[in-house]
């Protein structure tokens, strides 16, 4: 029988099919861990999850359950089912060894990024120049003067989020490796995906 349940060790990456109408809950095992999360078309992975879609199409940059999310070709590709933390985040991209260095100035740092293109390796779905992921639990904070801080999450232990497939889906998750800021309040945890 094909596993259902994983445990994502911290700061590594996981990758694992969905069919249409399957369930997905993504747990924060112990709060404040980051989860980014990706999904592809099984059968054409030129269609994948967009935030930037999702946010065009809502007209918002929150979720709220009900809601669709969407490929960047304009069609549902998950629903949002569940949220008990209300609060994740569009906008910022997977973070990567780069990004460390020019932030914090550190080389070769484990990334979600590298999670992200490893984990889906496995399905032979080539690395992107970038990954744009729905980033659950991320607390990012537009201030009134147009600045973006990142912010610890507002997860707390056994926290969840529950998203339906819309059509069949290879989806990677990344447990964040940052401690370099509050993005996972400086402590990097294992996050919890289970198809129900």
């Amino acid at each position: 029988m094909t596993k259902r349940h994983w445990q994502i060790p911290a700061t590594k990456g996981l990758s694992f099919r969905m069919e249409t109408g399957q369930v997905l809950r993504v747990t924060d095992i112990e709060g404040e861990q980051v989860a980014d999360l990706v999904a592809y078309r099984s059968d054409d992975f030129s269609e994948r999850l967009d935030p930037g879609v999702t946010m065009d199409a809502l007209h918002a940059m929150k979720v709220k359950p009900g809601n669709k999310l969407y490929s960047n070709k304009y069609r549902p590709i998950l629903t949002l089912l569940s949220d008990t933390v209300g609060q994740h985040d569009f906008i910022n991209p997977a973070c990567r060894s780069e990004m460390y260095e020019l932030l914090y100035d550190k080389k070769e740092h484990a990334s979600c990024y590298h999670n992200l293109n490893h984990a889906l390796d496995a399905f032979g779905i080539p690395s992107p120049d970038q990954h744009y992921p729905f980033n659950l639990f991320m607390n990012t904070v537009i201030k009134p003067s147009g600045q973006i801080s990142v912010e610890r999450p507002l997860s707390k232990p056994g926290d969840y989020i529950e998203l339906r497939a819309e059509m069949d889906l290879i989806v990677a998750i990344s447990a964040c490796p940052c401690v370099e800021s509050a993005c996972n309040g400086y402590n990097c945890t294992a996050i919890e995906a289970e198809i129900l």
